[in-house]
């Protein structure tokens, strides 16, 4: 299992939200790029990046945040938050980002995403969120009924590289991931199923890990990361097995 911390941006600082709310943030660090640095001399082998402002806007709002970024380290890095056109995907790939995810745009408009798939095969990842299992969009502040595995279905074969699956009633609050919700994503579907939202401590990370079924390719660490109640080493160990 990989693990990846993550640095969502907004007004260019690394901070953490609860449940997805922006008048809920909290400020963890003011340079993007020494955390990014910082986590990749952990023994992170990824790093997750969400530009919050842009997914509520729509489009890119800390280009140069994630350039910082992108310049300080050599592990790959995902992307996030307001890709909503084949052109945005192709500036931050160009950038050096690894992978580019995309939500809002994976509701809204299914075929375009097929089509960035095919154009870029495995990276394009899709992020999933849900409340209840239904999913939302636009930075999370627009709910609608879609079921979120049936959702995930409609990606199945296209080259999609994976899905994040977050479970946003427990985004930052630290109250466990919701292994049941990330593993009938990850049985429903042949593409990797990354877990996010609530990871609590390593003992999440074992659970995702010794649930039956398709396994769970990865886990994204946010607060309890930046809280320190989870030790980067053992995290490392226990996604490792």
């Amino acid at each position: 299992m990989i693990l990846y911390p993550a640095i969502d941006l907004k007004d260019g600082q690394c901070v953490r939200l609860r449940e997805g709310r922006m008048d809920r943030a909290t400020i963890f660090n003011r340079d993007p790029g020494a955390q990014a640095k910082a986590f990749e001399d952990q023994g992170f082998h990824w790093i997750h990046v969400v530009d919050l402002d842009g997914a509520f806007a729509g489009k890119t709002a800390n280009a140069g945040a994630v350039a910082r970024i992108l310049s300080a380290v050599r592990i790959p890095v995902q992307i996030g938050g307001g890709v909503r056109n084949l052109e945005s995907i192709a500036y931050w790939l160009d950038a050096g980002a690894t992978r580019v995810i995309l939500g809002t745009a994976a509701v809204k408009d299914p075929v375009f995403v097929r089509e960035a798939a095919r154009l870029y095969p495995e990276r394009v990842a899709v992020g999933i969120d849900a409340r209840e299992g239904r999913v939302a969009v636009a930075g999370w502040a627009e709910q609608t009924e879609i079921d979120a595995v049936e959702l995930a279905k409609k990606f199945e074969g296209a080259g999609i590289a994976a899905l994040i699956v977050t479970d946003i009633g427990r985004d930052g609050l630290k109250k466990g991931v919701n292994v049941d919700f990330t593993g009938a994503m990850a049985d429903a579907v042949s593409i990797p199923v990354i877990a996010s939202g609530g990871v609590r401590d390593v003992n999440d990370i074992h659970a995702l890990r010794e649930r039956r079924g398709r396994p769970i390719a990865g886990a994204i660490l946010g607060r309890a990361l930046y809280d320190g109640d989870i030790d980067p080493a053992a995290a490392l160990d226990a996604a490792a097995g």
